[in-house]
């Protein structure tokens, strides 16, 4: 038992927070590059518009990353002479919570930035590519002067969804630097 809360910090450090989080991001900004190549295909002139959501999807590793230093600082080394620790098992629970709560909502943002940007570049791509098409026609698309809104009406609301996407990743970081905060020291190595 002296050595289970150690057992259980460093666990909590590599599985659940390093690799899950950066599983999220990796899988955010594979689906956003998608998304993004195939709309570059139809319209090359948005494809740095549209860079938008790999950066957060890459945002969410250095959340995990941010998580992990705290957490790595407050782990405390086993006494010299008897082995016993001072890191008790409740501070090794609440700090394994703190690296899932950041892991999991990090994977949860990735998935969604991911889907969304894959869908919403390919649609601000498809936009503008019909818009240019009928424009080679003659169509200049306001219908007698009634249509208002400008092109970027999808863009903007694409955005909006790949930042609200991206907030749940910051949701896990508020709340794991919260949990990390709860912390009981043993004294003489007893639990």
């Amino acid at each position: 038992m002296l050595y289970f809360s150690a057992l259980i910090s460093f666990l909590k450090l590599l599985i659940p927070l390093l690799v899950v989080t950066d599983i999220g991001g990796a899988y955010g900004t594979a689906k956003a590059g998608q998304g993004i190549m195939a709309m570059g295909i139809r319209s090359p002139e948005l494809l740095m518009k549209n860079i938008i959501p790999v950066v957060m999807a890459g945002v969410l590793g250095i959340y995990g990353l941010i998580v992990a230093v705290i957490l790595n600082g407050k782990m405390v080394k086993p006494e010299q002479g008897t082995g016993y620790t001072k890191y008790s098992v409740y501070s090794a629970l609440a700090h394994l919570a703190a690296g899932l709560c950041c892991g999991l909502c990090s994977l949860a943002s990735g998935l969604a930035i991911g889907i969304s940007a894959d869908a919403g570049t390919r649609a601000v791509g498809a936009q503008s590519a019909m818009a240019s098409s009928w424009k080679k026609m003659g169509f200049t698309g306001d219908a007698g002067g009634q249509v208002t809104s400008s092109g970027d009406a999808l863009f903007v609301g694409t955005v909006l969804i790949q930042v609200f996407a991206g907030n749940l990743g910051l949701y896990g970081l508020i709340s794991a630097l919260i949990l990390s905060q709860s912390e009981y020291y043993c004294d003489n190595g007893g639990n």
